[in-house]
């Protein structure tokens, strides 16, 4: 098997959104609040990796087509079900006695399942979400790559995470909170949690012309084109082994 470049980043593209995936779930039990202006908005810690996901997501999609970011996306949700099930055994196996003496100084039970035993609610939202937003995102990031006939990286990018992100945090909201807490409060989290996503959104419209760029150009692959039918119209092209340029010159 040859390991070229094209590769090597899909496995490290892959590597990177699945370990933002899950982190995020696992450390998402930390709220933090994000004042902007007259808006006070009540976040979990978990968006400072979730939105890597996006970012990775739109550059698998540029490189890769949309059959790739739909693949990883799959691989991901799989992944954070199995830590989460690796997760929910460990904390129910039992706990040495030893952890029970008054002069024990590392992890105790009680501590330990208010981290990991998190609301299997609150998981199932975050996990549907997580499907609706990601797909949402590869549709709308394609369709517009192929209606500006693939110029615009900008507007697909930022278009397509805004519109996934609205999605994503509406879905979340609702699930997670109906029947515990009133329409209008859940509305008020819509609206306070969107306006940081959207902030983050923009933000990281940068980011992404500087991941293409150093895909691109430092190493050598180019993205997909697509046609009127949205699917590649030509493979794209694959850097040269350092070997095989070596051997070449």
């Amino acid at each position: 098997m040859v390991l070229d470049r094209r590769i090597q980043l899909f496995v490290v593209l892959a590597a990177v959104f699945v370990i933002s995936l899950v982190v995020g779930d696992i450390i998402s039990v930390k709220l933090f609040e994000v004042k902007l202006g007259p808006i006070v908005a009540v976040m979990s810690i978990g968006m400072l990796p979730f939105p890597v996901t996006f970012l990775l997501t739109d550059i698998l999609n540029e490189f890769y087509g949309k059959k790739a970011a739909r693949f990883i996306t799959w691989v991901g949700f799989f992944m954070a079900i199995f830590a989460f099930v690796v997760i929910a055994i460990a904390v129910r196996v039992p706990w040495a006695p030893l952890t029970l003496a008054p002069d024990w100084k590392g992890a105790v039970e009680p501590t330990f399942n208010n981290i990991f035993a998190g609301s299997q609610r609150i998981l199932m939202a975050s996990m549907v979400a997580y499907l609706i937003g990601q797909f949402c995102d590869i549709a709308i990031f394609n369709l517009l790559k192929r209606v500006t006939q693939n110029r615009m990286l900008w507007l697909r990018a930022t278009g397509s995470t805004l519109v996934s992100q609205l999605i994503d945090t509406v879905v979340v909201q609702f699930i997670a909170w109906s029947g515990l807490l009133s329409t209008a409060t859940i509305l008020n989290l819509i609206y306070t949690s969107y306006a940081v996503k959207l902030l983050v959104a923009v933000c990281l419209t940068p980011f992404i012309y500087l991941g293409h760029a150093f895909v691109e150009r430092k190493l050598g692959i180019k993205p997909v084109v697509l046609g009127e039918n949205g699917e590649p119209v030509e493979a794209p092209a694959q850097a040269a082994p350092p070997e095989a340029t070596s051997r070449a010159a």
